[in-house]
């Protein structure tokens, strides 16, 4: 691939995360601090990644693979979404907010799709080529997070007090402009679809692979991956709210330690597929969010901090040794006929449907255990989506068969 080529997808990669992760970590405290949002109200604000997931299948199947090329509704998407950043931004109650960021995921996710497919159209050797340049995604959200830490300290004590955390979405809607303008410049990626092709409700999402249920692995597997989904909300909407409510300093830029665990993390996967085979790679991946929470629970911010780190960096191990590795046992249960669709399925099922659910259920536990004076009894929270974890791995130890290391992965 050519160097101008590698270098214009890698940007595109690095501003599409650093959009999102500038305002998503730090959203739940920017919530409850600026605009006294409370734990419902942050986990409807967080449940419009769900319902903007379950809607991008139908913006991506109706329009984008039929009409117009992908680098084009690519920018435009995003030259939309700086406009609505930037209302979002100028929100003064959490009632004139939410519209806007619930429009704003309806149109960020399915970007998502978006620049994969403009990479993947460019790639002779995609499984060479595309991790180099996805990395410089994850690079992206790193740099946001040391950014509103350590350049702008916008997380700090002073920063929360003089409401500077608004200015993540100033953030985001700028670095939003320059993605919308700069995909433009970027490679045509027309569409494959006819217009004339015929596409089913089914075709968009991904019910042609719901056959593979009828496998009683793959229909644990899938479950499993529902309810697991429960604890995951619980650590996108609470960890940065709890870090900053209980003293730890620049909280953002030490969540990025979950984001480099997870590169890290990325690399260890083939080896553990070979050497330990799904199941137990699916069930350390599990477990890994039990003693989290726990370290989270049993941590503060002076003796224990510690406690908090690791439970931050096995951020990799939960992240990667369940979806990903679920991505890729998915791949292998379906196929070549419903490859695709068996993606579309299991994104809806976690990223829509669980993910709706575990932000919903994250939202009234933290309204719950929320003490005077606008703080929590973070190790009874913490406590239960530790709780779920657990349940999730004996449901899944019990009824998922062991299978060889080597079949269909």
């Amino acid at each position: 691939m050519p160097l101008l080529l590698r270098s214009k997808l890698s940007i595109m990669m690095f501003l599409e995360f650093f959009i999102w992760g500038s305002w998503f970590v730090t959203l739940g405290t920017f919530l409850g601090i600026n605009l006294q949002a409370t734990g419902t109200q942050i986990g409807a604000a967080f449940s419009t990644q769900s319902l903007g997931a379950i809607i991008a299948p139908f913006i991506i199947g109706l329009i984008a693979d039929r009409y117009f090329n992908a680098e084009k509704i690519l920018g435009f998407l995003h030259l939309i979404g700086a406009g609505l950043l930037f209302l979002a931004y100028q929100s003064p109650t959490f009632s004139a907010f939410y519209p806007y960021i619930l429009m704003y995921m309806i149109i960020y996710m399915p970007t998502l799709a978006l620049v994969n497919s403009v990479s993947f159209r460019q790639m002779n050797d995609p499984e060479k080529e595309f991790s180099p340049i996805r990395v410089w995604g994850t690079i992206g959200w790193i740099t946001a997070g040391l950014a509103i830490s350590y350049v702008f300290v916008w997380d700090s004590a002073t920063g929360m007090q003089e409401g500077l955390l608004k200015n993540t979405f100033l953030m985001a809607s700028f670095a939003s402009l320059l993605l919308g303008l700069f995909s433009f410049t970027l490679p045509k990626t027309p569409p494959k679809a006819s217009k004339a092709d015929k596409i089913s409700f089914s075709d968009i999402l991904g019910l042609d692979a719901i056959s593979l249920l009828k496998d009683r692995n793959y229909a644990v597997f899938f479950i499993s991956s529902i309810l697991i989904c429960i604890p995951l909300a619980f650590y996108y909407q609470n960890a940065n709210p709890f870090l900053a409510e209980i003293g730890v300093s620049d909280p953002t830029g030490k969540m990025t330690i979950g984001q480099i665990s997870e590169a890290l993390f990325l690399l260890l996967l083939p080896f553990f597929f070979k050497r330990f085979g799904f199941k137990k790679t699916l069930l350390v991946g599990m477990m890994a969010w039990v003693v989290r929470y726990a370290l989270f629970a049993l941590g503060d911010a002076e003796g224990g901090l510690y406690l908090l780190i690791i439970g931050i960096a096995l951020h990799g191990i939960c992240y990667d040794f369940f979806f990903v590795s679920g991505q890729i046992y998915t791949d292998a249960k379906a196929g070549e006929k419903f490859q695709s669709a068996a993606q579309g399925l299991i994104t809806l099922a976690t990223y829509g449907i669980g993910m709706l659910i575990g932000f919903a259920i994250a939202g009234q536990v933290s309204d719950h255990y929320l003490i005077a004076d606008s703080t929590h009894n973070w190790k009874s929270i913490w406590m239960i989506p530790s709780g779920i974890a657990i349940l999730v791995v004996l449901f899944f130890l019990f009824f998922f068969k062991n299978e060889p290391a080597n079949k269909n992965l």
